[in-house]
């Protein structure tokens, strides 16, 4: 396990490696959802929050340094605000922060075709192999008007903002951009300004060629011409990089793939494709699950508990493969009626994406078999499983301290970070049940019982085994994820981005 001092030693290292960039670089940070939000109060003033998710958190010891973020503006504060300073840059004033922050501004209409219609129910679909393919997708005419007055105007605005920046610099730009949302900057950005140095980290899972070739070719095509356009091209998992090395074998002509080196050359361009499996602040992980307010949560979580605890912590949507999970569980029931009354299923499921149809379809169907499961083994006393409809990061991170099972067994994931978080919180040596099509898998696949995601037998099976493992086995387990997850935390993963780009930057 990793001590003070190299955590330390880590942490300056990823300083270092920033500062050295800013001395001779302008450094700018583009994703869709940025660092700040804007809130409007009652009384019709502005307020600035931190946001949520991984890579706010993963790049907050260095908001004290200054460069530019640059993201959507997503609700009316942030609206308000890029109307406000008309596009130009601000400095967040949340204490500590010294970066400045640029919005994108773009038009309901246009960022609705970008998100609702391309973004989440086309590209996160087809990232995730989610889709049926006799039934979906069906690319009509609102697909194209998508792309073209929507996705492409979008990245297009992007690109636009950070080359006004750049005109406004004495130092050449180094640009680090995050996911799926903003496929086409790189080519945009390479087209004008030649000299930036240009990295993308995609979040999500990359499937094989004959998944894109779902799309049209020209969509496909243009999205890996134009990330062949970075210097470096980050993934969670080595399988993502093969992936894309043969996406752009296939559909970018006269590109040169080398499988060994894990590079793409076009037109004398050559970009190095990496994987760098994203890693949680377990600091800060621990801090919550230590709080006052998760003890409260603690405390009531007590009294459902019963022998055993199986836990999960996912958002409500198909990817997730919640529903396979719980006919696992169903069969654990049946098969052992020894158990009942003895085990208690506490999952956490967070609503995501309410307004597209297959989410809204998938979330009814679980809402029906955690009913079906209940009502058939249940009684006045017990309840099988007692699921949380709502977005409660502290409640789910004080019940991941009673886990004996915690089950996380997605179809595909970028990189899965509760099942990095559970191992460094739980306090019973509980054991890991991981899909191997985890983006975590890799990782930690010495610590954890490997389960195929669509094998429900196999999951049932590994429930058994893990809630019958003896206490030694479960520790040597425990001792095995923590000491990776420590080694491999967010700021290894960060310091290993900036240490690519800083290579460019010399």
């Amino acid at each position: 396990m990793i001590n003070d001092s190299d955590k330390t030693e880590k942490l300056n290292n990823l300083l270092t490696n920033v500062s050295e960039i800013l001395k001779s670089r302008s450094l700018f940070i583009v994703s869709n959802r940025g660092p700040v939000e804007h809130h409007i109060t009652n009384g019709d003033s502005i307020v600035p929050r931190r946001s949520s998710g991984g890579v706010v958190t993963a790049l907050n010891p260095l908001f004290g340094l200054g460069f530019t973020w640059i993201s959507n503006a997503m609700g009316e504060g942030d609206r308000r605000v890029a109307r406000n300073f008309e596009g130009e840059t601000i400095r967040s004033t949340i204490p500590g922060h010294k970066f400045s922050i640029k919005y994108v501004l773009t038009s309901r209409r246009v960022y609705h075709k970008f998100y609702n219609i391309f973004c989440n129910p086309l590209l996160w679909f087809l990232h995730h192999n989610m889709w049926s393919s006799p039934y979906t997708p069906n690319i009509d005419n609102s697909v194209y008007d998508a792309w073209e007055t929507g996705y492409v105007p979008v990245n297009r605005a992007f690109a636009d903002s950070i080359i006004e920046e750049c005109e406004k610099s004495n130092k050449p730009p180094s640009v680090v951009i995050h996911d799926y949302h903003l496929y086409m900057v790189p080519g945009m950005l390479r087209e004008s300004i030649p000299e930036a140095i240009i990295q993308q980290f995609i979040h999500i899972p990359w499937p094989d060629s004959s998944y894109w070739q779902m799309l049209p070719s020209d969509i496909r095509t243009k999205i890996c011409e134009s990330l062949i356009m970075t210097d470096t091209v980050a993934f969670q998992n080595f399988r993502d990089v093969r992936n894309f090395l043969q996406s752009c074998e296939t559909f970018v002509l006269n590109s040169e793939v080398n499988y060994k080196n894990c590079t793409v050359t076009l037109n004398g361009h050559t970009t190095e494709v990496k994987y760098r499996p994203m890693g949680i602040s377990i600091g800060e992980v621990r801090n919550i699950a230590e709080s006052n307010r998760a003890r409260e949560y603690e405390d009531k979580l007590r009294s459902v508990l019963t022998e055993n605890t199986i836990v999960r912590i996912d958002r409500v949507e198909p990817s997730k493969n919640i529903i396979r999970g719980f006919r696992a569980y169903r069969l654990l029931l049946e098969r052992n009626p020894d158990i009942l009354g003895k085990v208690i299923f506490l999952a956490f499921m967070v609503p995501s994406r309410t307004h597209i149809r297959q989410y809204q379809r998938y979330f009814q169907e679980v809402e029906e078999i955690v009913a079906e499961i209940n009502n058939s083994f249940g009684n006045s006393q017990w309840k099988p499983i007692l699921p949380f409809y709502d977005n409660n990061y502290t409640q789910a991170m004080a019940a991941m301290k009673f886990y004996d099972v915690l089950l996380v067994n997605p179809i595909m994931d970028g990189m899965n970070l509760v099942s990095k978080e559970g191992p460094v919180v739980n306090g019973r040596s509980g054991v890991l049940v991981l899909s191997e099509t985890a983006g975590s898998y890799d990782q930690l696949r010495n610590g954890v019982l490997p389960v195929s995601p669509a094998d429900i037998e196999g999951t049932y099976r590994a429930l058994l085994q893990a809630l019958e493992m003896p206490m030694r086995d479960r520790k040597e387990m425990e001792e095995i994820l923590i000491d990776k997850i420590s080694d491999e935390d967010v700021i290894y993963w960060a310091n290993k981005l900036f240490s690519d780009l800083k290579v460019y930057s010399d």
